[in-house]
């Protein structure tokens, strides 16, 4: 029996941005970006604020709004939340931010693209005119896994331009979350000859597996954080292909993009938010509650604001910790 409420039903409305600056990206990824923003019941969206939803790694804003068995998607969890009188009415914008990789950090990346930019420079504008909603102060991002790690960064970058941020197990401490998948990324080259030659097969497959989706994930992070335009794909791995041994100058690119190095440089921009939210399962399988725990003692050691919280859980069927950072996002930006 799948649980739905009785409340008003919000209205969900699916735009689209052409995006000028995803084009001629090297991954030949579709510039046209569906986005659907929710507005709840009785409002049009003017004068609200804005919360807009990153996906994790395989995932897409539109699978937020696409229905769910035994649970709630996220319109119908935003119409209880409102309903019930926990979260004040907002506007949630669900961009469609998938890659040719398999996902996205929402960094800017000559490989993956501007994600960084198009977020902030399309498809906000472009949401706030049409909704009327937003504006400065009264914008907010967040999300789970590489939609937490996209909202942690934006945060630390882009405090200027949004207010709150909501990280849910974000990618963070880069030697724990990602050094130790670099000996099956080897193989998986081995076994089908190139990094393209794998790439290729994953697109052809008619169900890759859970490990092909794994390395394929790796591959996605080296195009991220340190993108090589002229090789195959832009991915180039940051160890030896036939040892396994750390390249120390291209580790160097990855770790310059970890939370844990960006706060060193960037941690005064965030006195600036109204709110900033960080969580994590204590029993995350990639080990992400380590870096979690490290970033909040940091946070708290410089001074920033914060709010940190740990709850017995993993990595997957996590939304329900929404419950809790979206009232305290929306409540800070109403405030």
């Amino acid at each position: 029996m799948t649980r739905r409420t009785t409340h008003p039903a919000g209205i969900v409305t699916r735009i689209t941005v052409q995006s000028a600056l995803l084009k001629g990206n090297l991954l030949d990824d579709p510039t046209a970006r569906v986005i659907d923003v929710y507005s709840p019941h009785g409002h049009d969206g003017t004068g609200l604020p804005l919360l807009v939803a990153l996906a994790g790694y395989t995932g897409s804003g539109l699978s937020h709004s696409a229905w769910k068995g035994f649970g709630e998607n996220l319109p119908e969890r935003l119409d209880r939340l409102i309903g019930n009188g926990d979260l004040p009415p907002v506007v949630v914008a669900m961009p469609d931010c998938f890659t040719r990789l398999g996902g996205n950090q929402y960094i800017n990346s000559t490989v993956m693209g501007p994600w960084e930019d198009i977020l902030i420079a399309e498809f906000v504008p472009a949401i706030e005119t049409r909704f009327g909603c937003g504006g400065a102060g009264k914008r907010g991002v967040f999300g789970k896994s590489s939609g937490g790690y996209g909202a942690m960064v934006h945060a630390l970058r882009h405090a200027d331009f949004w207010a709150a941020a909501a990280c849910h197990s974000g990618d963070m401490d880069f030697e724990l979350c990602y050094a130790r998948d670099f000996p099956a990324a080897l193989r998986a080259v081995a076994q089908h000859g190139s990094i393209k030659a794998f790439i290729t097969y994953v697109e052809s497959a008619g169900k890759p597996s859970g490990d092909d989706i794994h390395t394929l994930m790796t591959f996605a992070m080296a195009a991220t954080y340190d993108p090589a335009p002229d090789q195959s794909f832009g991915v180039r791995l940051p160890v030896t292909l036939d040892t396994c041994e750390r390249i120390s100058e291209l580790w160097a690119n990855w770790q310059a993009w970890d939370p844990l190095t960006l706060v060193e440089r960037h941690h005064d921009r965030l006195h600036r938010l109204k709110a900033l939210f960080i969580d994590c399962g204590s029993i995350d399988p990639y080990d992400l509650v380590y870096g979690a725990r490290r970033l909040h003692r940091r946070l708290a050691d410089l001074g920033v604001d914060h709010r940190y919280e740990e709850f017995p859980d993993t990595h997957s069927g996590i939304d329900y910790r929404m419950d809790t950072s979206l009232p305290y996002l929306a409540d800070a930006l109403i405030s």
